[in-house]
């Protein structure tokens, strides 16, 4: 009969494996299988310590490495991968206020804007009539200013009565009032100070041409609008502006990774195609489970110096929670499957005596794997050989 051993859920065939470390492992193990076998003739006991142990002669041991359970602190690394989207909270529409064809468009996709620049011109009648309204205005106020002067002079050498004086101050104000509602208007449209000014040189012919101007500083990244196109004052969006320094990450968060996650925690990101790391903030965690992915949203704020990230890009992240102290932790290679797939240990009873022993897992980093039940810190297990213990123990 062929002997088998297993390591995890895979079965090896002893005849497979490499015969040098094979008759090692007879070699270190012959004795060991000896005292296993000796020890089962008896009757196990629980009052019996050497029931269901390896005994490895005092000759052998050196072939076998142990460590001590120990605690330590570490920071957990969640891993998860994310989708490049504009930073929302520095992204916005350019929309006209008027209503009229367009005249002239300044800027394309991809273009580097400030704010206040203008994107396009709309010719809209719009404009003039608010200029005309306005220069209106202006006018009466200087004329009624104009009439508070020469009233108040005559009124100081009595030729005229208080309340026509009175009166006079009463259409100022009007007047001035009228000024100051029909500047609404130009401002709302976004005409400059100095469009304004000009606006009020009586004679002057009206430019009814308007401005659509860029509302922050940013790159264009949306076009939504073609030369002569019709638009329509609050509805018509012309550009879409994003500030590409920032951009959100959208992640996704399994159910067993969540209570470890806090809104705050780094995160490291990458891109097989850039030779370096991006660095984001957590800043949103979802309260829903998407259906389809069964995993938590979350928002990821990057830095994106050059604008490499672009929007709908793929990204590998890795969440740098809080850190965690007080972790049981054991290397890495002294963790082993048995036939059912559960990890096991091979723990230390006393010097030359082993057994083996039924673990729970964590994360793992560095070279150490949390133990998060079946062991207690300060005990002895083997680090370095404990694949021929298992051997051992299929062959037995």
């Amino acid at each position: 009969m062929q002997a088998t051993s297993r390591i995890g859920t895979q079965l090896f065939p002893v005849a497979a494996c490499i015969p040098a470390v094979l008759l090692a492992a007879l070699g270190l193990f012959q004795a060991a299988c000896g005292e296993l076998k000796k020890a089962e003739s008896k009757p196990a006991d629980e009052s019996n310590p050497s029931a269901g142990f390896f005994t490895v002669p005092p000759d052998q041991l050196a072939h076998l490495k142990t460590a001590q359970v120990a605690k330590t602190s570490w920071e957990v690394a969640i891993h998860t991968t994310g989708t490049v989207d504009w930073d929302q909270d520095h992204t916005t529409q350019a929309i006209t206020q008027v209503n009229g064809p367009i005249a002239r468009i300044l800027v394309d996709v991809g273009t580097p804007v400030q704010k206040d620049q203008p994107l396009l011109y709309v010719s809209s009648p719009d404009v003039a009539n608010a200029i005309a309204v306005y220069r209106k205005a202006r006018n009466r106020e200087r004329f009624n200013k104009t009439i508070i002067d020469r009233m108040k002079e005559m009124l100081d050498r009595g030729a005229v009565a208080t309340k026509d004086y009175e009166s006079s101050v009463a259409d100022y104000n009007d007047a001035a009032t009228d000024v100051q509602n029909s500047l609404q208007p130009l401002r709302i449209f976004g005409i400059t100070a100095q469009e304004i000014d000009h606006a009020e040189q009586q004679g002057a012919s009206i430019n009814t041409e308007l401005a659509v101007r860029s509302p922050i500083s940013g790159v264009v990244v949306q076009k939504l609008i073609s030369p002569g196109m019709l638009i329509q004052a609050g509805q018509t969006v012309c550009f879409q502006v994003s500030d590409t320094s920032t951009v959100w990450v959208q992640g996704h968060i399994f159910d067993r990774d969540l209570p470890s996650i806090r809104i705050g925690d780094r995160v490291e990101e990458t891109n097989p195609s850039f030779n370096r790391n991006f660095s984001g903030t957590i800043a949103y965690i979802g309260s829903f489970v998407d259906p389809n992915t069964r995993t938590t949203p979350v928002r990821i704020v990057t830095a994106n110096p050059g604008g490499l990230l672009k929007k709908d890009m793929f990204v590998d992240a890795v969440v740098r929670t809080s850190t965690q102290n007080n972790i049981l932790v054991v290397p890495v290679a002294a963790v082993l499957r048995d036939d059912k797939n559960e990890p096991i240990v091979y723990v230390q009873a006393e010097p030359g005596k082993f057994t083996q022993r039924s673990v729970a897992t964590g994360p793992q980093q560095n070279g150490l794997v949390a133990v998060t039940s079946g062991l207690q810190e300060g005990e002895t297990i083997v680090s370095d050989g404990s694949l021929f213990l298992q051997f051992a123990n299929a062959i037995q």
